[in-house]
């Protein structure tokens, strides 16, 4: 009878350890699950970053011994439970939700920013409304001016002052619908070309009529 009981207790005792070797392969600690925290992590922020709900959450992951702690901020509950949900990747066996709701994340984020470029914009196409609108006014100032034959006379006239190879000459300057016609005496050809030049170079001036004739000077 003894020996009969103990074959009995060896067998058991030998049964029993199979089990739990297998059982210390799958313990939690063991280099499988260790070695999956890192991937995990990974998985989880990559997971959490490409998901257009939560675009506007400060999420921070971190993997310790198949539990995922999710910290940082959300703006709604809806996307603080979207985040856990998207923690429970293979090597996670539980999630610490640690996230904190906070609405004013989503008015923090792209819609905030695009409110103060909206605003920027706007003030800088009003700023540029304002110099067009004055480099117009300008410009058209100063057309109506080129385009008046009067505004053409004067021009003229005031350039050929102090120019000295024209000093003796005797012009008389005539501008109809922007033809200018030059008449009199100038001392010498170099003041006729002179002459002719400055009044082609003149603004508005669309045709210079030579009219000059080359006397002594007086």
């Amino acid at each position: 009878m003894k020996a009969v009981f103990f074959g009995v207790v060896a067998i058991g005792a030998m049964t029993f350890a199979v089990p739990a070797a297998r059982a210390a392969q799958i313990t939690p600690g063991s280099g499988a699950v260790v070695s999956s925290d890192k991937p995990a992590d990974k998985q989880i922020e990559k997971a959490i970053k490409n998901d257009a709900s939560l675009k506007h959450a400060d999420i921070h992951v971190a993997v310790d011994g198949g539990v995922a702690t999710l910290t940082g901020t959300v703006a709604t509950d809806a996307e603080k439970a979207r985040a856990a949900r998207l923690a429970r990747v293979s090597g996670v066996s539980r999630v610490d939700n640690q996230l904190v709701v906070d609405p004013a994340m989503r008015t923090k984020g792209t819609a905030g920013t695009i409110s103060d470029k909206s605003k920027e914009g706007a003030e800088k196409t009003k700023e540029g409304a304002e110099k067009v609108w004055d480099k117009t006014k300008e410009g058209a100032e100063k057309v109506g001016d080129e385009t008046s034959d009067a505004y053409i006379l004067s021009r003229v006239k005031s350039r050929f002052v102090g120019v000295d190879v024209l000093k003796g000459s005797d012009i008389n300057v005539d501008c109809d619908k922007k033809v200018v016609t030059l008449k009199g005496t100038v001392p010498s050809e170099a003041a006729r070309a002179r002459a002719l030049d400055i009044a082609k170079h003149t603004e508005g001036v669309h045709e210079v009529v030579d009219r000059l004739s080359v006397a002594p000077k007086r």
